[in-house]
């Protein structure tokens, strides 16, 4: 489990592919200084296990599924990407809880410049639009957030908002982003887990006859 708070800015140094996973390579001195075989990183949002550590890098296996629903699958050598070791039973939660396993991907559809911080506009599947709400929690490139705004129900293209402070921008690569670039998004477990027992508790409800 993850908090959604990074604690490193790491970078993409080495990509071996195969025909349905990849092998990567991590810079991130910070995150590998206690990192041992089988220790869970997030890498931009995504739930990794170390294979294999040095002084300033890590490796992981990322199999076909998280490669095909993730920006990894995208990723080259050099590519930027948040990292955030697994939380500590008994650190702060200064962010919400983040699992990894992310929903999948949105796009930057607007960037608004503010005096000290920075609208982000993110696009919505119908799948995961009824997720997200006003003021809830959403994980975005791993990046623990507030939703500042969300697309009125009727709206055909659903989106979310994000308002970004200076720290988040140059702590995360949040701050490079431009409109078009797809990010990984994780919706709140909570959530989750209530549209669930709605889901299944509509499908148990018996439809009654008029006759």
């Amino acid at each position: 489990m993850f908090t959604g708070i990074i604690e490193e800015l790491g970078r993409i140094e080495r990509i071996e592919r195969t025909s349905d996973a990849a092998r990567i390579t991590v810079r991130g001195p910070l995150v590998v200084s206690d990192a041992g075989h089988g220790d869970s990183i997030a890498v931009s949002g995504v739930c990794l296990t170390v294979v294999g550590s040095d002084a300033d890098s890590f490796t992981v296996d990322v199999m076909a599924q998280t490669l095909a629903m993730s920006t990894l699958g995208g990723a080259v050598q050099g590519t930027a990407v948040n990292l955030e070791r697994a939380a500590a039973v008994n650190g702060r939660l200064g962010g919400h809880i983040v699992q990894g396993h992310i929903d999948g991907t949105a796009t930057v559809l607007a960037i608004t410049p503010g005096s000290a911080w920075r609208v982000v506009r993110f696009s919505l599947d119908a799948e995961h639009a009824p997720l997200v709400v006003d003021k809830g929690s959403i994980a975005v490139d791993g990046v623990s957030l507030t939703v500042s705004n969300v697309s009125p129900a009727e709206e055909a293209e659903q989106w979310f908002e994000v308002s970004l402070i200076p720290e988040t921008l140059t702590a995360t690569t949040l701050g490079q982003r431009v409109v078009g670039d797809t990010v990984n998004i994780e919706t709140d477990i909570l959530a989750r887990h209530v549209a669930r027992m709605f889901a299944l508790q509509n499908a148990a409800t018996p439809v009654r006859s008029n006759s």
